[in-house]
């Protein structure tokens, strides 16, 4: 055990130190936190060709992260989501499903592979950054995998922000009323932070109703994951002796997601217990998202080329066109 943590230190030290350092950055200039870890990691790159650091970085990648999103659950309640009543959870949940679909049908236009088109479409009918860390842990662990979540996280976390101006504008230029706004903004918006940002901007009720419908959203991470991990890349099974895991059907951080989703939603959890796992949640995903920018190298994110980002864009323009018209048709 103690040889363990001496193994990890310093490359796990390394992140911490980038991600208060990309917390600071945050607060004095208003960009997201997560998106200095990125550029802050990718400039510590030659860090992964020590031997002293390079272990440390990847657990800050792998393993902080999946702990970091099992935490995520402790925000939501099963009564926060059943308060919506049942016309926004059907639109919410259908603009998911189809934002997916459609993120697999363009990948496939713009000739990508269709595990990109799952992780674009994904990250943007969810929660961003924290659904494409999830999504992109049960793929193959390979370059590609690695190149394709940096720039997704970089261009889900742009786009997040510049929606969370340009959004209530749109709202009040199309004369939704509160209820109507806080769906808008709470299900287009790619990351919890900035639909917080938008819809307070508007009224502390939009606000608050829309971080909810935001919520909702974060909860279809555990089906969506799960769905991914168990069917489409489900470990093969190899060798007559081989063993099937629990953990190579359902990822244990979607269980952690699950349990602390219903230990919420019982009521018996203080606030303040509440508000510090929340908070360790988004502090172990800013690690981990800097241990995913040191694994990183500029050069392997600038060769991807115009066509991923473009996808992203265009996922983001159908799910906010998707639930404007469902919006007016249940008007």
């Amino acid at each position: 055990m103690v040889e363990q943590v001496k193994r990890l230190f310093h490359g796990v030290l390394i992140c911490v130190i980038v991600a208060f350092a990309a917390n600071f950055l945050s607060l004095s200039y208003g960009v997201p936190t997560m998106l200095f870890a990125l550029l802050l990691g990718m400039a510590l790159n030659f860090l992964m060709e020590s031997p002293t650091c390079e272990p440390g970085i990847c657990f800050s990648s792998t393993t902080l992260l999946r702990v970091g999103i099992a935490l995520l659950g402790i925000r939501i309640t099963v009564d926060d989501i059943m308060s919506l009543g049942l016309i926004p959870v059907v639109v919410v949940i259908t603009g998911v499903i189809a934002t997916i679909f459609f993120g697999l049908f363009a990948a496939r236009i713009l000739g990508l592979e269709n595990r990109f088109g799952l992780l674009a479409g994904g990250s943007v009918a969810i929660c961003g950054a924290s659904a494409a860390l999830a999504i992109s842990s049960v793929m193959p662990n390979d370059d590609y995998n690695r190149r394709m979540t940096i720039l997704t996280v970089i261009s889900v976390t742009t786009l997040s922000t510049l929606a969370m101006v340009v959004y209530p504008l749109i709202a009040r230029y199309l004369l939704l009323d509160e209820q109507q706004t806080s769906l808008f903004i709470g299900g287009t918006i790619h990351d919890v932070a900035q639909v917080v940002g938008a819809g307070y901007s508007v009224s502390s009720d939009v606000g608050e109703l829309s971080t909810f419908v935001k919520l909702l959203r974060v909860t279809l991470l555990i089906p969506i994951v799960f769905f991914i991990a168990t069917f489409i890349y489900r470990p093969k099974v190899t060798g007559r002796g081989s063993r099937t895991k629990l953990k190579d059907f359902i990822p244990y951080f979607l269980i952690g997601f699950v349990f602390f989703l219903t230990l919420n939603s019982t009521g018996v959890v203080p606030t303040e217990i509440k508000q510090l796992l929340s908070s360790l949640s988004s502090i172990l995903l800013v690690i981990a998202i800097s241990g995913l920018g040191i694994k990183t190298s500029l050069k392997e994110v600038a060769a991807v080329g115009w066509k991923p980002f473009g996808l992203i864009v265009a996922n983001t323009l159908f799910l906010a066109s998707f639930i404007i018209l469902a919006i007016y048709y249940f008007n």
